[in-house]
């Protein structure tokens, strides 16, 4: 007869168990705050160390610009010719490639601008990592799965 009663309060403290590990929390940093990532980029001229478009390096596509990034929103790349375009860090609250880190880099990009700008970098980047010097960015494509790889690096 003890073994009756056993059974069902055992069973209660395992759901209260599981109960207590779930969440209503989609994502554990959806209060990620974008002001020191957007201190960092607003500080100097940035280079584009490594682009890597699902696999291929077309790094060198952007060996010769510098980077800038406005505290108005607006990225400028220039070499001999300047194009402007926009850019924001936001906190994307979604469950995305990084759980880990949930702010997006946002980087748009229009015509004059070279193809390679509007096709490549324009997009909303998850943020991987970054320093005071780095920033590390990823993009997996939700059409064809391909993963695209950013990172700029302080001047």
């Amino acid at each position: 007869m003890k073994k009756l009663k056993l059974i069902p309060l055992l069973a209660l403290v395992f759901l209260l168990n599981v109960a207590s590990m779930c969440s209503n929390d989609d994502n554990s940093n959806s209060s990620a705050d974008p002001t020191p990532v957007i201190n960092t980029v607003t500080s100097g001229t940035w280079r584009i160390t490594l682009y890597e478009d699902n696999g291929v390096d077309e790094t060198t596509n952007y060996s010769n610009y510098n980077f800038t990034f406005n505290s108005n929103g607006v990225l400028t790349a220039a070499n001999t010719t300047s194009y402007n375009g926009t850019w924001s860090v936001t906190t994307s609250n979604s469950a995305d490639d990084n759980p880990d880190n949930d702010l997006d880099f946002n980087i748009a990009f229009t015509a004059p601008a070279p193809i390679t700008f509007t096709d490549d970098l324009t997009d909303d980047w998850e943020i991987v990592s970054y320093t005071a010097t780095k920033i590390e960015l990823i993009d997996v494509s939700g059409g064809n799965g391909g993963t695209d790889y950013l990172t700029f690096e302080k001047n």
